[in-house]
């Protein structure tokens, strides 16, 4: 029989951790409890800093998928990216252990399999099954570890494409996914991304779906884990969970108990009004 406690998955922190205490706090969980986060550890909330380094406390306990704020840091400490007026990346680019903490934020991962639940930070395409995911997860993970992460990583910046095709060189297949992976919201049925969207489900540009509610996606199979759409709140179905309810905007910030039966799935959430952005 299988004894490894059911892991606890977070919904996007962004700097928020007083509130992530708070429900640590609630949660009194026994100390060898996995802790699952779904990306986006820092920017536009207060303490991007000590969240950061909360979470690189955790060691082990910890997994962590990379979203599009984690990289955006990296980008900046890159000189690839400037700080937006929004950004509180400072402190952490200031930090006597910079280096340290840049240099385990860019060893996480894209994606994480376990016991049939993936987790990544806004989505995949549907075209994908669980190996595809793993696969270009594993070479974005490598190519940001390699002594040349940077030229690499400013090579995802550029344009295009939008569109999955199975014919895709390196460098626009390695583009396409690092997209899906840390900025997927809505697509067509066909694999083609649409990123100005960021409303509600009823809000999709036309002919486009969130990428989740695609028919036929072959990752339908497995429990989806995410976070990056605050306008969604949570989302809590068989296999999709949706965990950004918006805590850097002063609504709440999210766990979910990720039982391997749907059905014992349980959620406790904290309100954030100590960490609101006003955009």
């Amino acid at each position: 029989m299988d004894t490894t406690a059911a892991p606890y998955a977070f919904g996007d922190l962004q700097g928020c951790l007083a509130p992530l205490r708070r429900l640590l706090a609630e949660l009194t969980l026994p100390n060898d409890t996995p802790l699952w986060f779904a990306g986006d550890l820092i920017n536009r909330g207060p303490e991007s800093l000590a969240t950061l380094r909360e979470i690189v406390g955790f060691g082990s306990r910890a997994t962590v998928v990379l979203g599009n704020h984690d990289l955006h840091l990296l980008a900046v400490s890159a000189g690839i990216r400037r700080q937006r007026a929004d950004d509180t990346l400072g402190e952490i680019l200031a930090a006597p252990d910079a280096a340290e903490l840049l240099d385990w934020l860019r060893h996480r991962p894209f994606a994480h399999v376990e016991n049939n639940m993936l987790m990544v930070h806004a989505g995949v395409l549907p075209q994908w099954d669980a190996t595809l995911v793993l696969e270009f997860a594993d070479e974005l993970h490598r190519a940001l570890r390699a002594d040349n992460w940077r030229e690499t990583l400013a090579t995802f910046y550029e344009k295009g494409p939008n569109r999955w095709s199975p014919n895709l060189k390196r460098t626009d297949r390695l583009r396409v996914a690092f997209n899906a992976f840390t900025r997927l919201r809505f697509c067509s049925p066909d694999g083609e991304m649409e990123f100005s969207a960021n409303g509600t489900l009823a809000h999709g540009p036309a002919g486009f779906l969130p990428w989740f509610e695609v028919p036929d996606r072959r990752t339908s199979d497995m429990t989806v884990v995410f976070g990056h759409w605050a306008a969604l709140g949570l989302i809590l179905r068989e296999n999709v969970v949706g965990l950004d309810s918006g805590c850097v905007w002063g609504e709440r910030l999210t766990a979910v108990r990720l039982d391997s039966d749907p059905a014992k799935r349980t959620v406790v959430q904290v309100e954030c009004d100590d960490c609101r952005n006003n955009r």
